[in-house]
């Protein structure tokens, strides 16, 4: 299981953070020294490709951070359980080197009908093929669906790309069919809150 909280990274003194616990990662949001680490994966090919909404220059990123990221986490965070169209990003820290291997977030996407939260992530190419995808996509659902009035979560992934699409079948999303947004052929999977909580909680 997972478990969302607020909690210190830092020590008692530290502002406390939100952190969903996995079992190898956990997920945090967003924090103004994740900088670095978020604008370097953006560099990289496939994050390129697979999420072209994420290319900036390094002062973009940084504006987008601070002004954006961070602050959208806070009203998401102050709207829950009752949550509508804010957006949350986390970090993905793995667990033992609590190093920023990539992220994880949900908002609503406008290309899907209603109801149209979707998740959406991207781990750095040195962490791939690990499970560190699936298990923070398997963290994010209980969180939403234990913790938030979210009653259908969305996903989508290019359907040639064979590992995103493999994580969503195996985090138990359904293919609904194929569509294309922007130019490009996707997967479309949905998730309802009562399929899930059946197959997962006894």
């Amino acid at each position: 299981m997972c478990d969302g909280k607020c909690t210190s990274l830092n020590g008692s003194n530290s502002k406390a953070v939100f952190t969903i616990e996995c079992k190898d990662i956990i997920l945090r949001e967003f924090q103004a020294e994740d900088l670095d680490a978020i604008y370097n994966i953006t560099l990289q090919p496939k994050v390129k490709e697979f999420l072209p909404d994420w290319i900036s220059t390094k002062e973009q990123r940084r504006e987008w951070l601070i002004k954006y990221d961070i602050k959208e986490n806070r009203e998401f965070f102050e709207a829950a359980p009752n949550i509508k169209e804010q957006i949350l990003r986390l970090g993905i820290i793995l667990k033992e080197t609590n190093e920023f291997i990539g992220w994880i977030v949900s908002g609503l996407k406008e290309e899907l009908p209603p109801p149209n939260r979707e998740i959406g992530y991207a781990i750095s190419r040195d962490f791939t093929c690990k499970g560190y995808a699936t298990q923070a996509v398997q963290g994010l659902i209980e969180y939403f669906f234990q913790n938030t009035n979210t009653e259908v979560l969305n996903a989508t992934a290019r359907t040639y790309n064979s590992s995103s699409n493999k994580v969503i079948q195996k985090c138990d999303f359904k293919l609904i069919g194929t569509m294309n947004i922007e130019g490009h052929d996707y997967h479309y999977y949905k998730l309802n809150k009562g399929e899930w909580e059946h197959e997962n909680i006894n």
